[in-house]
């Protein structure tokens, strides 16, 4: 599944793309968790200019002139495309096509990928977001008894960090993924707000780097410890996995364990 990286990734792209085309014409292939119709489109972004295309938590937000808003989450396999000739893209969910000509398409062979049309606004902050900080950690840890990987991955509390980046986070910040929330030490606490920030972003850079046009996909040469590929760390220490709530998660001794 993209997470917060990829994600940016691929708003900024897009926008590279797209931003300023006119919708000519919408089609919607629904899948399992469509609830959107293909009318309700039609009537709201048929003929209006893409403004914008951002990133909230793990969807994509496609601005419209008149404020409407599309929403598109990837799941866990769905797949974008630009100028894709029709007979490859399989799996449809939805497709714009701009009056250029130009197409974007979202498709998911699992048919789980999810547009919605004007996104319920979510109380979570994002990851990124300035609100995420220490005194904002401190607060909500205090008040829970799962364990640190389970309250990242936790889409209610913190937005847009998977599984992936959540074993990255925690092996920079060097607390166990087994930690529990409301035994982690302040000093550990502020570690893992600087973390967040550094991880996900600097993880941008490097999608950016190897990938310049990424649209869809993960790029994940790069990563720490959240790898099958590696046997051991930069620093020499030995990558172990484990599953944790059927994720596998990916550790080292050097990350401390709080109980």
């Amino acid at each position: 599944m993209p997470e917060l990286p990829d994600l940016e990734v691929f708003s900024h792209n897009l926008n590279k793309r797209l931003k300023g085309r006119i919708v000519k014409n919408i089609q919607l292939y629904p899948g399992k968790k469509t609830t959107v119709t293909l009318h309700e489109l039609k009537e709201n972004l048929e003929g209006q200019t893409l403004k914008n295309i951002t990133r909230e938590g793990k969807e994509l937000h496609i601005h419209f002139g008149n404020k409407q808003i599309l929403g598109l989450h990837l799941m866990l396999k769905g797949q974008l495309h630009i100028n894709e000739i029709e007979t490859e893209v399989r799996g449809k969910i939805i497709e714009l096509v701009f009056e250029d000509e130009t197409s974007l398409v979202m498709s998911d062979f699992m048919k789980m990928a999810l547009p919605t049309l004007n996104p319920e606004p979510v109380k979570a902050p994002d990851a990124m977001s300035e609100k995420v900080n220490a005194g904002f950690l401190k607060k909500q840890l205090q008040e829970s008894k799962e364990n640190i990987k389970s309250y990242l991955l936790d889409q209610k509390k913190i937005r847009g960090i998977g599984n992936a980046y959540a074993d990255e986070i925690l092996w920079d910040a060097r607390i166990s993924p087994f930690s529990l929330c409301d035994k982690i030490p302040d000093i550990k606490i502020k570690q893992l707000a600087s973390s967040i920030k550094f991880v996900l972003s600097n993880a941008k850079k490097q999608i950016l780097q190897i990938n310049p046009d990424l649209i869809t996909g993960e790029v994940r040469e790069f990563m720490k410890v959240h790898t099958a590929k590696k046997s051991h760390t930069d620093t020499g220490q030995v990558i172990h996995s484990k599953e944790l709530k059927s994720r596998k998660t990916y550790y080292t001794n050097e990350q401390e364990l709080y109980k």
